[in-house]
C-alpha cells in the first residue's frame, strides 16, 4: 500500500510531526521512505548561491554545505532513524513545491508526508495551510498526508479511517484511497456527510429529511463499490461541514481522515484546496489525507 513515503521536510520543529507519522508508517508498514530537503531557492538560474528556506540568508550550497546540511537532518532526526532500515535523505536546491512534485514523480512515490506549514509563516497563523503544501496538494498525482503540529500525528497505525463526503466527482478518487487503505491495513471505516446549513434558517423536519437523502445516496454510491468489506459504518449529521468531520474524528479516535483536495471546481489545474480540508488539516487532531488527481489510489 505505502511502498514508497516521500517526507517533504524543512527539518524545522513544524515538521516533527510529519516525521514522527512518516517514519512510523515506513517501520510499520515496511515501507522506503526518502527524506527530501530543498535546502534553498537559487538566487539566478543555475547559480550555486541560495535563499535558504529557513533562515532566508544567502548561502553557498558546495559538497561541504551538503553535508553539513545531511548531518544536521540526521541528527535532527535521530531517533527517528533507528530502527528505519529503508531511510535516506535526498538534497537539493530550487522552489521547494515544484522540486517535491518532480521528486516524487520520479521515485514513483505512493504517498507525500509534509506538515501544513513550514514554520512561523503568516499565512498559516491566519488560517490556512502554507503556500508549499497548498501547491503540492494540488498538482501531487499521489495523495498528500500532511500533519498539523506533533499533536496531530497519530500514536501507532491506522485502524480507524474517516472519509468525507459531499458527493462531487472529486470525493471518487478519495473513497477509493479510503477504501483500498481500509481494506489492505484491516481498519475500520466511516463514511460520513455532513449537511450544510451553515448561514440557513431550515425547519427541523426539512433537515431531517435532507439527512435521510444524504444517507441514502451513500448507501446508493458507496457501498456497491466496497464488495466484501464490511467494516464500515455510516453517519450524517447537519452543521458546518470541517467543524462536524473534527467532531466525530475526535468522538470515533479516528487516526485518518481522507478529504477530496477541493470539489466546487472540477479542473484540477485550476482548483485550490478546499476550505473544509484547509479547516480540517488545522484542527483535527489526526493526519488529514487530501487525494487531488485518481493516479495512484
Amino acid at each position: 500500500m505505502f511502498k514508497k513515503i516521500l517526507l517533504a521536510t524543512t527539518g524545522s520543529p513544524a515538521s516533527f510531526g510529519a516525521a514522527r507519522v512518516a517514519f512510523d508508517m515506513a517501520k510499520r508498514y515496511g515501507s522506503e521512505v526518502t527524506i527530501f530537503h530543498v535546502v534553498g531557492v537559487p538566487t539566478k538560474a543555475f547559480s550555486h548561491v541560495v535563499n535558504d528556506v529557513r533562515t532566508g540568508e544567502e548561502v553557498e550550497v558546495d559538497e561541504e554545505y551538503l553535508a553539513w546540511v545531511e548531518e544536521e537532518l540526521k541528527t535532527t532526526f535521530a531517533k527517528q532513524f533507528e530502527g528505519a532500515d529503508n531511510a535516506k535523505i535526498v538534497l537539493t536546491t530550487g522552489v521547494p513545491s515544484r522540486e517535491i512534485l518532480r521528486e516524487a514523480r520520479k521515485a514513483d512515490s505512493d504517498l507525500v508526508v509534509m506538515a501544513a506549514s513550514s514554520g512561523e509563516s503568516a499565512s498559516f497563523h491566519k488560517g490556512y495551510p502554507g503556500s508549499t503544501m497548498q501547491k503540492v496538494a494540488k498538482a501531487a498525482r499521489c495523495p498528500v498526508l500532511s500533519v498539523h503540529r506533533e499533536s496531530a500525528s497519530y500514536w501507532g497505525g491506522f485502524s480507524n479511517i474517516l472519509f468525507g463526503t459531499d458527493f462531487s466527482k472529486q470525493a471518487e478518487s478519495a473513497f477509493k484511497f479510503a477504501l483500498s487503505t481500509a481494506r489492505e491495513l484491516d481498519c475500520d471505516l466511516t463514511i460520513f456527510h455532513a449537511l450544510d446549513i451553515s448561514g440557513k434558517v431550515l425547519d427541523q423536519n426539512e433537515i431531517e429529511e435532507n439527512l435521510i437523502i444524504a444517507r441514502k445516496r451513500i448507501r446508493e454510491t458507496y457501498v456497491p463499490l466496497m464488495g466484501d468489506f464490511k467494516n464500515y459504518d455510516i453517519e450524517v449529521w447537519e452543521g458546518t461541514p470541517y467543524v462536524e468531520i473534527v467532531k466525530l474524528a475526535r468522538e470515533k479516535s479516528v487516526d485518518l481522515i481522507c478529504l477530496a483536495h477541493h470539489t466546487n471546481e472540477l479542473d484540477p489545474e485550476r482548483a485550490r484546496i478546499g476550505s473544509t480540508v484547509e479547516q480540517v488539516i488545522l484542527r483535527a487532531n489526526c493526519p488529514v489525507v487530501s487525494v487531488s488527481k485518481p493516479d495512484k489510489v
